[in-house]
Parts: C-alpha cells; sequence; structure tokens
C-alpha cells in the first residue's frame, strides 16, 4: 500500500507559522483564502490521476491519497519505478508529495502524514518503524494529543508499552483500533474512488497573463491530470476545451481537436500551443478550465519493431491535426464527390480519416484543381488564347443544369493543350456572345 502527503507549492514559508511572520520572511507573499471545495476538486483530480497505476485508491482528506500497488508491481516493474512515475507525475501537476510504502492502509498513512518517505514491504520491520513514529499520527484530536503528551507519551512505541484497558477507557477504542489496522491485526475497509466519466479542472492562475502563449504552462498540469484520467478509463478523446477565465468578461473558448483518439500529454501540449499561437487574448487571464468528454474506447496497442503502415497512418493522423489546429478546422480536408453535373458543386469536403463511398463518382474527364472562379481567356479568330493559341484536343462536353435553383449553366467544355504543353479544361459559354474561360488544370 502507498499513500501520499500532498501539499501544494509554496516557497518561504513554514507550515504553521502565522502570516506576520511569514510577511516578514517574504514580502512579496500572496495569500488567497482557504477554499474547501477547489481543494477537494484538487485532491479527486490526483485520485483519478492515480487510478492509471491501480483500480484501489482512496482519498484521504484533506491532503492524502492511498492506493493499493501489489497487484501492479510486475506491471510497472517494481516499486522504485512506480514510485519515480508517481513523484514525476505529481510534481507535473504542481504538487509535492511525500510517499510512504507499507505493508497496511493506516501505517502507510501515518507514515506520509509524518513527513517520513518509507519503503517497508517486510510485516516483521513494520512494528519496529511505527514504533519510532511521533504519536501525533495516531491522535484524531488535539484533546488527546495533550493528554498523552502530558503523561509523557510521544511515540507509538511508548502508547503500545501502555495497558489496553487503561487506554480505552481514557482514550477512546478507536485509538487501539486504529493501532491494530496499522499493525495489520484488524481489517480496515476503504472506499475505492470510482474515476468520473468526463473530465473538467480549474487552476487559477499566480498572476494575470496577458499573452495566450503564457497559459501554456499552466495548461499541462491540467492536461497531465487528462491523461491519468484517460489511462485509468482505457480511453481516448477527439477534442477537448480549454476555457480562459477573465474578469468582468465571458470565457474565452478555444477547442482543440485530434484527428484520432488520443491521451498522450506532449500530443495534447502540442496542438494546444499550436492552438494558442493563433490565438490574441480580449483580457488578462486569471484562470483557466480544462473540460472533456465523450470518452472512446482506447486500449494499448503493441508497437511495431520495424515501423510500417501503422506508424506511418498515425503521423499523417498528427500532421493533419496540427494543420487544423493551426490554420482552423475547416481549412484542413478531404475531397469527395456529390451527384451534380455543375463542375463547381460537384465535390463536397469530407473529415480527416472519412473515405468516400466506392460508388461516388464522376462523369468524363475532370481535373483535380479547379480555377474559381473561372478565368476569362483572350480569343482570335474562335481559338482561344492564354499565353498562345490552344488547340483544342477533346470536346464538347455539354452541361446544361440549375434551371430549378437560380444557378443555371449552358456550357460547352473542351480539354485543350497550352503552349507550355499543360492540359485545361476550357468552355465556351453557349448564347450569343460565346466567351471562353478556364476552368481547370489537369497537369
Amino acid at each position: 500500500m502507498i499513500a501520499c502527503d500532498l501539499q501544494a507549492e509554496a516557497f518561504g514559508v513554514r507550515p504553521g507559522m502565522g502570516l506576520t511572520a511569514a510577511w516578514s520572511f517574504a514580502p512579496q507573499l500572496c495569500v488567497w483564502p482557504y477554499n474547501q471545495a477547489s481543494e477537494h476538486a484538487a485532491l479527486e483530480g490526483i485520485a483519478a490521476w492515480m487510478c492509471r497505476f491501480t483500480p484501489r485508491v482512496s482519498l484521504q482528506p484533506p491532503q492524502g491519497i492511498l492506493a493499493e500497488i501489489e497487484g501492479s508491481l510486475r506491471l510497472f516493474r517494481g516499486v522504485a519505478a512506480l514510485l519515480e512515475r508517481i513523484r514525476a507525475g505529481i510534481d507535473q501537476m504542481g504538487f509535492t508529495a511525500t510517499p510512504a510504502v507499507a505493508p497496511t492502509a493506516r501505517s502507510a498513512w501515518w507514515f506520509a502524514s509524518a513527513g517520513r518517505e518509507s519503503l517497508i514491504l517486510d510485516r516483521a520491520a513494520l512494528e519496529t518503524a511505527l514504533a519510532a513514529l511521533p504519536v501525533a499520527v495516531a491522535c484524531d484530536g488535539p484533546d488527546a494529543l495533550g493528554l498523552l503528551r502530558n503523561i509523557g507519551i510521544t511515540t507509538i512505541g511508548e502508547l503500545r508499552s501502555l495497558p489496553r484497558e487503561g487506554v480505552a477507557r481514557r482514550f477512546g477504542q478507536a485509538l487501539l483500533d486504529g493501532l491494530e489496522q496499522a499493525l495489520g491485526e484488524a481489517p480496515e475497509p476503504r472506499d475505492f474512488f470510482a474515476p468520473p466519466p468526463r473530465f473538467a479542472a480549474k487552476l487559477e492562475l499566480p498572476g494575470e497573463v496577458t499573452r495566450a502563449e503564457g497559459v501554456l504552462f499552466a495548461a499541462r498540469r491540467l492536461l497531465v491530470q487528462l491523461e491519468g484520467l484517460l489511462a485509468a478509463r482505457q480511453a481516448g478523446v477527439r477534442r477537448f476545451l480549454l476555457i480562459l477565465l477573465h474578469r468582468e468578461v465571458r470565457p474565452s473558448i478555444l477547442e482543440v481537436g485530434l484527428a484520432s483518439p488520443g491521451r498522450e500529454t506532449e500530443r495534447f501540449v502540442q496542438l494546444l500551443r499550436e492552438r494558442l499561437s493563433m490565438h490574441a487574448l480580449i483580457k488578462p487571464v486569471e484562470a483557466i478550465r480544462i473540460e472533456a468528454k465523450d470518452f472512446v474506447p482506447l486500449h494499448g496497442r503493441t508497437v511495431d519493431l520495424f515501423g510500417g503502415s501503422q506508424s506511418e497512418s498515425e503521423s499523417w493522423a498528427r500532421l493533419v491535426e496540427r494543420l487544423r489546429a493551426r490554420l482552423g478546422g475547416g481549412a484542413v480536408h478531404g475531397l469527395g464527390l456529390r451527384p451534380e453535373h455543375r463542375p463547381e458543386r460537384a465535390w463536397r469536403p469530407l473529415a480527416p480519416g472519412e473515405r468516400p463511398p466506392p460508388e461516388e463518382g464522376g462523369t468524363g474527364a475532370r481535373p483535380l484543381w479547379l480555377v474559381e472562379p473561372p478565368r476569362r481567356l483572350k480569343e482570335s479568330g474562335g481559338v482561344p488564347h492564354d499565353g498562345g493559341p490552344l488547340e483544342l484536343l477533346a470536346g464538347p462536353e455539354r452541361i446544361e443544369s440549375g434551371w430549378w435553383d437560380g444557378g443555371e449553366i449552358a456550357r460547352d467544355y473542351f480539354i485543350a493543350r497550352a503552349p507550355s504543353a499543360a492540359l485545361l479544361w476550357v468552355y465556351r459559354e453557349r448564347g450569343t456572345a460565346g466567351a471562353w474561360y478556364l476552368h481547370g488544370v489537369f497537369a
């Protein structure tokens, strides 16, 4: 069992120090009122992240988390490697932790709350290690702690040397029950934390940010939590929202889309960096919020030793999503055909990764590049010119359509060769004027 005693980052002061003394050491110290709801939300966010290592995670309010890791040691290659990953992740989220590993949940929490990092895997060594802990870790209230200190009891070992009947009568049975649970002599049932089906986390910034790129560092902390939650639920997301909170104006909402479901922090950060580089703030940012929902199943995949089509398709998807983040969602898309004779209306955009149905197809030769709007050509003796006379190779293909929606056309299309040997798609309007236009380029 591992227990983590968590603290937010703080500098220049000691726990328990009064504000007057703290300001004497750090004149620029900023003080915020205690917010229990925000603190509990932060604790739940870290617990959701911890669920990526084990499903048996429980809360120890106001600042503790307990996790049963025995079944996960082989997967994460031992206790030392697992502790290193937990420390690194908590640090990325902007917290510091005192981790303690012990055979029972209560003993692990006592070591962590006493500020003593420990790695005790043997129950035989647990009793000796517990005996040296301060008795304060076992007391729920100041009255019992004060009474124990008055009679000279300062450690758990000294407490255990007292007669059980007298301890139960003067301090309550709960104190003895806690000792037995810490030593593994009595069970300690706990409620396990369930990862939520959606993600929503808020972070207050230490100061106002005036440039959009400045929120990226803070956003990374929340994205680490998002990755942990998604890993715990074996899921991914196709989009998430970054909400920038300003003073006295409505929040700014940035949507970040992914070409394929994902949950990697670095992938999220890279896309968010592209998105923020194109965004100008309307007001300074005081806080940020990240939201994600509509989780989709995303299981781990075996890495291809020699690369291959899977890695190539993933690289292509990453390129597409970065372009969309920088240029906008509607700027990058595929092309599909629509059952329409008018060339300028015969195509439709396709979402990245979407493939057109096999029955979609066109009639006649069509260029890949349409000139919009069509460019009028010069004419000499009925022959169109574009840097020289054009040689008509095929045609005419007559298209008359659109009379029902006000976009009627009547054209005769030809494939022509330009003096530069390029193949062009040109048409001549039917009617008295008979003007020539360039509408596409084949090569």
